[in-house]
């Protein structure tokens, strides 16, 4: 698998990521980064808690992690978990357990594209 087929893989979009980072090298250095970054995780914690303020600032967080890498499918999913509960209140809207399960969905399948690409388990 090529860098291109691993983007196509996870729904990305390898020619944008072309034009925000210069070469494949630091490309490959910023998506291995993403493996290790817990906000996914914290996100995941934030909801089964029913916490909605960090569960906001945790999708945020991971929204902009994947806009500047071009994970396009996880983006949007995660983009909409944002917005949701971007409003006010405590509690979890509960349209979140549904948006929460296609952000898990889209994380696992970029995640699993990544390992492939990269090599690691």
């Amino acid at each position: 698998m090529n860098l291109e087929e691993c983007y196509r893989q996870m729904g990305g979009d390898y020619k944008e990521i072309c034009t925000r980072i210069p070469t494949q090298a630091l490309i490959e250095r910023f998506i291995g980064k993403f493996l290790q970054d817990k906000s996914y995780e914290q996100l995941c914690a934030a909801v089964r808690e029913g916490n909605r303020a960090e569960a906001f600032r945790t999708a945020h967080t991971l929204k902009g992690v994947c806009a500047n890498l071009s994970f396009t499918a996880l983006r949007d999913s995660v983009s909409q978990l944002t917005e949701l509960l971007r409003g006010e209140g405590d509690a979890l809207p509960e349209a979140a357990t549904g948006l929460m399960q296609q952000v898990s969905a889209d994380w696992q399948r970029t995640a699993a594209a990544i390992r492939t690409y990269l090599g690691v388990a």
